[in-house]
C-alpha cells in the first residue's frame, strides 16, 4: 500500500475522494467549463442543462434522504431558474427544460453519495463565478448557482463532510455511498458534457 492510499484511520471523506477521483477528472476533462461560459449563449445553455440534472437529482436525494433541514440549504434547483432567468428565459421556457431519466437512489448512504458530488460543486463553483463575473460583467445577479453558499461555503462543507462519517463505521453503508458517488459523476458527465438534440 503506497503512502498515498487513505485508510480507515483517514475518515470516510479522504477514501471517497480517492475512490471518486477519476469519475471527478473525466467529468471535469470533458465540461471544459471555460469554453462553455466564454460567451453568454454558453452559459445560459450550461445552466439550462445543469437545471434538468439539479431538478432530477435534487429529487432523487431528496426521496432518501429524508432530511429537509439538512438538505433544503443545499439544493440548488431554485438557484438556477434565478439564473435562467436573469439570462433571459420565461418560466413556461425553463420548465420545458430537457431532463435526464428518472433515477432512484438506494436508500440514504446512497443519497448521501450522490449528494457529495453536487455538494463539492459549491467549492470550485466559487471560482467559476468569479470567473463569469468578470467575463460578462455580471454583479449580484446571473450568478446565483456558482456563488451558492456564498462565504458560508466552507462551513456548509465542513458540516457536510461531518455528516458523512455517520456512514464511516459501515462499510456496506460506505461501499453504497462510494458507488453512488461514482455512478453521479459519471451520469453528470454524460448529461452535461453531451450536446441537446436539434429540434
Amino acid at each position: 500500500m503506497s503512502a498515498a492510499t487513505p485508510t480507515r484511520r483517514d475518515g470516510l471523506h479522504a477514501r471517497l475522494r480517492m475512490a471518486t477521483d477519476p469519475a471527478h477528472q473525466a467529468l471535469e476533462a470533458g465540461l471544459d467549463w471555460r469554453a462553455r461560459v466564454a460567451s453568454r449563449a454558453g452559459y445560459r445553455d450550461l445552466l439550462a442543462r445543469l437545471h434538468g440534472f439539479h431538478a432530477v437529482w435534487e429529487a432523487a436525494i431528496g426521496a432518501q434522504l429524508s432530511d429537509e433541514p439538512f438538505l433544503g440549504p443545499r439544493r440548488r434547483l431554485a438557484l438556477l431558474v434565478a439564473d435562467l432567468d436573469h439570462l433571459g428565459l420565461t418560466p413556461a421556457t425553463v420548465a420545458a427544460l430537457p431532463r435526464p431519466a428518472p433515477v432512484i437512489l438506494d436508500g440514504p448512504a446512497a443519497a448521501m453519495g450522490a449528494l457529495y458530488v453536487l455538494e463539492g460543486s459549491t467549492l470550485g463553483g466559487q471560482l467559476i463565478g468569479r470567473h463569469i463575473a468578470g467575463l460578462h460583467g455580471f454583479g449580484e445577479t446571473g450568478l446565483a448557482y456558482y456563488r451558492a453558499h456564498g462565504p458560508r461555503a466552507g462551513a456548509m462543507w465542513g458540516a457536510f463532510r461531518l455528516r458523512l462519517e455517520d456512514f464511516a463505521a459501515d462499510p456496506v453503508a460506505e461501499a453504497t455511498l462510494t458507488a453512488a458517488a461514482v455512478a453521479t459523476f459519471a451520469a453528470m458527465r454524460d448529461w452535461l458534457c453531451t450536446a441537446p438534440a436539434a429540434d
